[in-house]
This record gives C-alpha cells, structure tokens and sequence, in this order.
C-alpha cells in the first residue's frame, strides 16, 4: 500500500507527547499498532520500520517514548553520547508513565475515523519491553516483542508490583516474542527465566529464538540481517492479521 505519514502532539498526564503516524494513504479504516522505539526514539531506521509496518495495512503510533525528559523532535544518535542519553532517560522515567501514554495513544486512536477498533503493539530493544508494557492494557489484541530489554531487570524504575513481569496476570492478549541467540543484552539465563515465567501462566504466546545479535532488525550498522529481518516482518504481519480476524 501507498503511505502517508505526519506528526501529532497528545496530552498525556506528563506533558504533550510528540507522536509519529504512518498509515495507508488509501481512504478507509484499519487496525492501529503501537509502535515504540529503541532508546534513541525515531531514527531513520525506526521510522523506515513502521513505514514497512503501514504499507502491510496498519495505522502505525510511534510514540517519542521519553517526550517528559527531552524536547519535542529530539532523535539521539547511534553513538556513546545518544546510548549515554537514552539509558539515562530509561532510568530517570517513572514506569507508570508508559501505562499513562498507552492510555492517551489508544484514547486518541479511539476517535479516528481511520481506526477499526483493533489494537497491537510492536517493537524493538527497550521498544520490545514498552510493547510488551502496552500488553498489559486490555485494549491490546496482540503484541510483538523483538529483543526486549530489562524484562529480567529492575533496571526500569518501578514500584513495588509494578514490574512488568509482576503483571502478567493483566495480559489478555496474545504474545509473539522475537530474539537473537547472540544477543549480549538478554543472556540464555534471563531468555530462559522469562520464558519459564510466561509458561506459568495461560498467555498465549509464540517464543522464537534466532542466529543474530541484538538489533538485527535495525537497517543501519553490523548487525544488520535482512534476510532474517524479512522473516520476521512476515511473521508479524500473519500474527496481527490472525489476532484481528479473530
């Protein structure tokens, strides 16, 4: 499909959150996809993904995941100093204030007339935990987690109980989780304490584990795989279409 893309600034209880929405430019109404970045927000390579993302037929929301911390527009580089910023933002940010700006991007999407009432979130490295964070909403049919970052950590600020893993039991919808065997952000044993954890409860969820590194979806940089990037897109497309036919 042909694509248009602009810009929106929500309210949300922390401030306006700069918002990114990539869509078919076909006149009609399709399902919306949260879509949530690595640390250093909307890249080239992020935007080129959920531009992918919309061409499949889906209203894509890329959120600037830490608007509260930055000014609007801010895009971090992929070097010491923007990994520096990012991280230090990843730990700066209140972890209930991702539940408030999923709740303002679905509210929003809720009162366009291009939204068909499905809701899935996607995304990658801290990206793949907010989408997974996202799950927790009951708004969310389905979920696509690549390489999520500090779902074994406390690395995220939180409350006593407000862990991500801690609220499984508020997961209704379905779970597709993507990861790089190489990885040296996730090691085996943190793959194998969350998987372990998710099958102790009756999330329905997919666990596909491949030969890559970290942010092998990312078109730009040595890890690059886009081979296994075009599997991966695939699968997610069959997983969204799956859960909203339902």
């Amino acid at each position: 499909m042909l694509i248009k893309s602009h810009h929106i600034d929500i309210d949300t209880p922390t401030g306006k959150m700069r918002t990114y929405v990539h869509q078919p430019a076909q006149i009609g109404k399709f399902p919306t996809i949260l879509f949530y970045s690595e640390i250093f927000q909307q890249t080239g390579p992020i935007l080129r993904a959920a531009q992918i993302v919309a061409s499949h037929g889906y209203n894509v929301l890329v959120p600037e995941v830490f608007h509260e911390l930055n000014p609007i527009g801010t895009v971090l580089g992929y070097d010491d100093a923007g990994r520096d910023k990012g991280n230090a933002d990843k730990a700066n940010k209140d972890v209930e204030s991702y539940d408030s700006d999923n709740d303002a991007l679905i509210n929003w999407a809720k009162e366009q007339d291009w939204h068909n009432g499905n809701f899935g979130a996607m995304g990658f490295c801290i990206g793949g935990h907010l989408a997974f964070r996202a799950a927790l909403n009951k708004n969310i049919k389905a979920t696509a987690c690549f390489y999520a970052t500090d779902l074994h950590t406390t690395i995220i600020p939180n409350k006593p109980g407000q862990h991500s893993m801690e609220r499984l039991k508020d997961i209704s919808g379905e779970l597709l989780m993507i990861w790089g065997k190489q990885d040296t952000h996730v090691s085996t044993e943190a793959l194998s304490e969350i998987r372990q954890k998710l099958l102790s409860t009756d999330i329905t969820f997919e666990w596909h584990e491949f030969n890559a590194q970290h942010a092998f979806m990312r078109d730009e940089g040595d890890r690059y795989d886009a081979e296994l990037a075009s599997i991966c897109y695939d699968m997610s497309f069959r997983f969204f279409t799956r859960n909203f036919s339902a």
